[in-house]
C-alpha cells in the first residue's frame, strides 16, 4: 500500500472512543510496530517517527529508565538563569485556570532545552501520581531518556504534538495523556524549552494541543514585547549620543538588534561574537569596527580602511550533528564566525550544500515542501540568509559560490538528519534514498583556533517590529501590540512541594 494512502490514529478518533478501547487500540498499534510490523490504522507521523529513533538508540520499551536528578544548587541556578521564569504567568493563566477542585485535572511542566524539568504546577493528585514515575523537577524528561513524551519529543520535532496512553514508547507511561510545545527566544531564535500538560487518560481532549501550542506562542509574544520594551530604552540612550558622532556608527543591544543608526543602512540585526568586549572587533557586515559599552547594548564605530587581500570567506562548515542545534561556520584569511540555525535556514544550507550546482526557487520548493509553486516562501527565506552569508552564497542559481570549499558535519545516524524537518529531500536523506553529496564533502569536525562569533537567525517573519532609526531623523518606537489578553482567571493550584530526600530549590511556581 502506498505510504500516502495508510491511515493514522488521529486524536479526534481517540476522544469519541471509552478510554479503555482507545488505550487497547493503540497498545495494538504499539505491539505490531515493536515487532517490526506495519500496523494498520499506524501511529501518527510524529509517534511513528519518534518510536523508530526510540528503537534505533535502544530505549527499553517495557522499563522505566530514569536518570539522576539536577541537585538543590544546579536547579535553582537553571530556574534563575531561564528567560522562561519570566512568562510563568502567562503560562499558569493560560494553562491552570481551574485547576483547584474545579473540572481540570492535570498539571503544567516547565522543561528547558535539554528536556529537564524546572518548574511543575497542577492538581495534587496528579502531582504525587508524576512523582511515582519521577515527573519531577530535576528530572532529565529527554526522549532519548524517557522514551517518547510531550516534553521531550516536541523538543526534538521543535512543533507542538500530543502523546495519548500507547503512544508513550515506555509502557510504565501508559495512563497519562500528554500535549507539549516548544518555546523559542524571540530575540535570536535559541529553542528555551518546552511546556507540556500533562495527566490521565481521561482529561484528554483533542484541543488541548491547539491550547498548549497557542500558549506557548503567548508567552514568546511576552518576551518579544519586553524585548521592545529594551530596545525602546536603549533607543532613548542611543539617538542624542549619535547626534554627536562623525562618520558612520550604530548601537546595538546585547543581540545585535539595531536601535539607531548614524551614516549607514540601518539593518534589522547584526551578528556579535559570542564573547564580546570593548574594543576593536571585525564583523561580518561591517568589516572593522570599534566597541563601546553603552548601557543595554553597545556602540559601534565604523573603521574605514581597505580590505586585506584574500580577505573573503574560503570554507563553509555545516554542522548537523546534533538533534536540536545546527550551525554553519565560515572562514578566511580575515577570521571567521559561526551561525546558528533556525530549523528551516538548516534545511535550506543542506540543501545548497548537496546541490554544490545549484537550485532553483521552484527545485528548492520542491525539496522542501513538495510543492514546486511555492517560490514565495523560498526566495524570502533565502533573503534572509544572505544578509548575513551573502559572501559565500549566490543566487540565479541558488548555489554556495564555486570558489568557498563546503563540508558537511553528518550525524552519526543518517536516520538522525534534521528530525523535525518534514521537507520530502530531507526526509529521503534520513530513509537513505537521497544521493552522495555533490561538491560538498563530510567533514568530521570543523576545526580549531577560528575566531568563534554566535549569531542567529531572526524566528519571525519580516524585520523586527521595533525597526531601527536614524536620529538625524524623528527617533520612536513604532505602536507595539499590548500583552495579548488571556481567557480565564487562574485557578488555586498546588504548588509544588519538595520530592522526599530533597529540596525544591528556588523559584517554585506560586499559588
Amino acid at each position: 500500500m502506498p505510504e500516502a494512502t495508510v491511515r493514522t490514529v488521529e486524536m479526534g478518533r481517540l476522544a469519541g472512543m471509552d478510554a479503555r478501547e482507545a488505550t487497547r487500540l493503540l497498545q495494538r498499534v504499539r505491539d505490531t510496530a515493536l515487532r517490526g510490523g506495519r500496523p494498520t490504522p499506524g501511529p501518527r507521523a510524529d509517534i511513528g517517527a519518534s518510536w523508530q529513533r526510540m528503537m534505533r538508540t535502544g530505549v527499553d520499551p517495557d522499563r522505566d529508565r530514569r536518570s539522576g536528578l539536577l541537585g538543590p544548587d544546579e536547579l535553582a541556578r537553571r530556574r534563575a538563569e531561564s528567560p522562561l521564569a519570566q512568562v510563568l504567568p502567562v503560562l499558569r493563566e493560560g494553562l491552570m485556570a481551574g485547576t483547584g477542585g474545579g473540572p481540570m485535572r492535570h498539571i503544567m511542566v516547565v522543561g528547558d532545552a535539554e528536556g529537564r524539568v524546572l518548574w511543575r504546577e497542577g492538581h495534587p493528585a496528579v502531582l504525587r501520581s508524576a512523582d511515582i514515575h519521577g515527573f519531577v523537577p530535576g528530572a532529565d524528561w529527554r526522549e532519548s531518556t524517557v522514551g517518547t513524551n510531550g516534553l521531550g519529543t516536541s523538543l526534538v520535532t521543535r512543533r507542538p504534538v500530543q502523546v495519548h496512553s500507547a503512544e508513550h514508547f515506555v509502557s510504565t507511561h501508559h495512563p497519562w495523556t500528554c500535549a507539549g510545545a516548544p518555546i523559542t527566544d524571540p530575540r535570536d531564535g535559541t529553542l528555551l524549552g518546552a511546556v507540556d500538560v500533562s495527566g490521565p487518560l481521561g482529561t484528554m481532549q483533542p484541543l488541548t494541543l491547539l491550547l498548549v501550542a497557542s500558549v506557548a506562542r503567548l508567552a514568546e509574544a511576552e518576551l518579544r514585547n519586553r524585548h521592545l520594551t529594551e530596545l525602546a530604552r536603549l533607543r532613548s540612550v542611543a539617538a542624542p549620543l549619535l547626534c554627536r558622532v562623525g562618520g558612520r556608527a550604530l548601537v546595538v543591544d546585547p543581540h545585535g538588534w539595531t536601535a539607531a543608526v548614524t551614516g549607514v543602512a540601518p539593518p534589522d540585526r547584526l551578528p556579535l561574537p559570542a564573547s564580546f568586549a570593548a574594543g576593536r572587533v571585525w564583523l561580518p557586515s561591517l568589516g572593522a569596527c570599534v566597541a563601546e559599552p553603552l548601557p543595554g547594548g553597545w556602540l559601534l564605530r565604523v573603521v574605514d580602511e581597505e580590505p586585506a587581500a584574500g580577505a573573503g570567506a574560503g570554507r563553509v562548515v555545516l554542522d548537523m550533528s546534533r538533534p536540536r542545534r545546527w550551525t554553519v561556520e565560515v572562514s578566511g584569511a580575515a577570521g571567521g564566525w559561526i551561525q546558528e540555525l533556525s530549523p528551516r535556514h538548516a534545511e535550506l544550507l543542506y540543501l545548497l550544500a548537496v546541490h554544490r550546482d545549484g537550485r532553483t526557487a521552484a527545485e528548492l520548493a520542491g525539496d522542501l515542501f513538495g510543492d514546486r509553486t511555492r517560490t514565495v516562501t523560498v526566495r524570502a527565506e533565502l533573503s534572509r540568509i544572505r544578509r548575513t552569508l551573502a559572501g559565500v552564497l549566490d543566487h540565479r542559481p541558488y548555489r554556495f559560490r564555486d570558489e568557498v570549499e563546503v563540508a558537511v558535519v553528518p550525524p552519526a545516524d543518517p536516520a538522525d538528519l534534521l528530525p523535525h524537518s518534514t521537507a520530502p529531500a530531507v526526509a529521503a536523506a534520513r530513509a537513505g534514498r537521497a544521493g552522495p553529496l555533490t561538491g560538498a564533502r563530510s567533514a568530521g569536525a570543523t576545526g580549531a583556533g577560528r575566531l568563534s562569533v554566535d549569531m542567529v537567525s531572526t524566528p519571525w517573519d519580516g524585520p523586527h517590529p521595533a525597526g531601527p532609526v536614524d536620529p538625524r531623523g524623528r527617533p520612536g518606537l513604532p505602536d507595539s501590540p499590548g500583552r495579548p489578553g488571556l481567557a480565564g482567571r487562574p485557578g488555586r493550584a498546588a504548588v509544588d512541594r519538595p520530592v522526599a530526600g530533597r529540596p525544591a530549590g528556588r523559584g517554585s511556581l506560586g499559588p
